[in-house]
């Protein structure tokens, strides 16, 4: 039976690859409308470029003039005061490192070095981009607390659920308070690039939230965003009933002319390395004005920032911080693979993870995770989560998670 249920799999996996190829890769025939459309919203995303500038990996990105980017067409960003030498004000202290996130962008750019200072590197789209993100799903289901009044006049909270269909989660969560005011969080992950086909994608993301207000940050391997299966950096919003990736459309400001927010790591890591590639990422909330600045690296290398403005629950503070693997599959097609793509070996050497994983506090000031969070698996037979707070003879905290989903893998 298990050798059928494989052979039934693999057919349907290259159907799925052959019917993804024609509707999303292959040439689509528009109606004068839905050319016009998509010519209008080229325009907008596509803005006037002071120099352009390419990748090893082919992709084109136009230096824009900072205040030009596509973030201030958001319509509660037209009477901004930002500038391109923005600087946040956080608790959070600059550490001393030989690392640095410009190491990433050194390796990836054709020729030269990133964008001149008052640009900004945005990834050029074209017309079969858009074409392609029309497949995007919806985000993944999220609950939140509703306030309502009942009838003996005392507040009360019910808790409410947006569905989505096809998304696998293994993760860990901070205990879920509705009183936790937390000013951000940050982790170190892994990088790995499970193998996805199609419609597919599997990531790992850092993800902090209040109400239907939500912020990720992360890596990605997903055709349908980015056109290949590289792992990339990505960064999502989701503003009521409102979201959007990387620069995609209005709402995230970039200040960084080195780091893309959709770069290719150009380094990944494999079963049994000694050294794992990884990364440091921090979602902070400026001291000052309320703003939740994207930092990457161990020097914190501030990549840009989701204005206060546009937000309503996270306008204040989160409550809800989630870290770990997330993968997609559209209905009826086989889950892809997660992290390392195979079963955990509870080892960080075989296993994809989330270490030293911290909050900050209302004041800024980072809280590590020392007690256990909560974890969720989606599906207990294709995934698995591990959260360890005292790892390696006490001494780290990690999150262990990936598996294989429905896919024969040489594990």
């Amino acid at each position: 039976m298990l050798m059928q249920r494989k052979v039934v799999l693999q057919i349907l996996m290259v159907l799925y690859v052959l019917l993804s190829y024609d509707g999303v890769q292959g040439e689509i025939k528009l109606s004068k409308v839905e050319d016009l459309e998509l010519e209008k919203q080229l325009k907008l995303l596509n803005k006037p470029a002071t120099k352009i500038i390419k990748t090893k990996y082919g992709d084109i990105y136009d230096c824009v003039d900072f205040y030009k980017q596509p973030a201030f067409d958001h319509p509660l960003l037209k009477n901004h005061d930002f500038h391109p030498k923005m600087k946040p004000t956080l608790a959070r202290t600059r550490q001393n490192s030989n690392t640095s996130a410009t190491n990433w962008s050194s390796s990836i750019w054709l020729k030269e070095r990133g964008c001149p200072f008052g640009t900004v590197p945005i990834k050029r789209v074209i017309k079969d981009d858009l074409i392609r993100h029309r497949s995007i799903p919806s985000p993944e289901a999220i609950s939140y607390e509703v306030q309502f009044i009942n009838i003996n006049n005392n507040t009360e909270s019910k808790r409410s659920y947006i569905s989505s269909q096809g998304y696998k989660l293994a993760s860990a969560q901070v205990q879920n308070n509705t009183n936790n005011n937390f000013a951000g969080a940050e982790m170190t992950a892994s990088l790995w690039n499970p193998h996805v086909e199609g419609q597919q994608h599997s990531a790992c993301r850092l993800k902090i939230q209040k109400g239907s207000d939500i912020l990720q940050v992360g890596w990605r391997v997903d055709p349908t965003l980015y056109k290949d299966n590289k792992t990339r950096l990505f960064v999502h919003f989701q503003a009521g009933n409102t979201h959007c990736f990387n620069a995609l459309c209005p709402g995230f400001v970039l200040v960084n002319t080195e780091l893309p927010v959709d770069m290719v790591f150009d380094e990944i890591s494999h079963r049994g390395d000694q050294q794992m590639a990884e990364i440091t990422m921090f979602i902070d909330r400026d001291l000052a004005n309320g703003n939740w600045w994207l930092l990457i690296g161990e020097n914190n290398e501030q990549v840009g920032f989701w204005p206060q403005a546009i937000f309503t629950d996270l306008a204040s503070f989160a409550t809800n911080v989630e870290m770990g693997g997330v993968a997609y599959s559209p209905p009826g097609v086989p889950e892809p693979p997660m992290g390392a793509g195979c079963s955990l070996a509870v080892d960080p050497r075989y296993d994809a993870y989330c270490r030293r994983p911290n909050v900050l506090n209302d004041k800024g000031e980072t809280i590590p995770i020392v007690e256990s969070m909560n974890v969720q698996v989606s599906d207990s037979n294709l995934y698995d989560v591990l959260d360890i707070p005292y790892f390696r003879s006490g001494k780290e905290h990690f999150v262990l998670y990936g598996g294989h989903g429905e896919v024969d893998t040489s594990c």
